[in-house]
């Protein structure tokens, strides 16, 4: 679904810190947290991650799954597999 490096590359991007992330998700600051402080894919209930990924796509970030394309069409940034 979401990785935390994507959460926080997100937030990154937006300027935003995970305080403004959690206002803008509905969610609390502790939440927030324990999101990104997962190892890979962000673990914690389904409706708070289907919140955070609400509140960074209305916000104009666009989230790419592993070996998906972009739809957007705009410029953007990925992580490109180490090795």
């Amino acid at each position: 679904m979401i990785t935390s490096a994507q959460m926080r590359a997100a937030r990154a991007l937006l300027g935003w810190d995970q305080r403004q992330l959690a206002e803008a998700a509905g969610l609390s600051l502790p939440t927030i947290q324990r999101m990104e402080a997962s190892d890979g894919q962000v673990r914690g209930n389904v409706d708070s991650l289907m919140k955070v990924v609400q509140a960074l796509e209305q916000a104009g970030m666009e989230l790419i799954g592993e070996g998906a394309a972009s739809t957007g069409g705009g410029r953007g940034v990925r992580l490109k597999e180490r090795g």
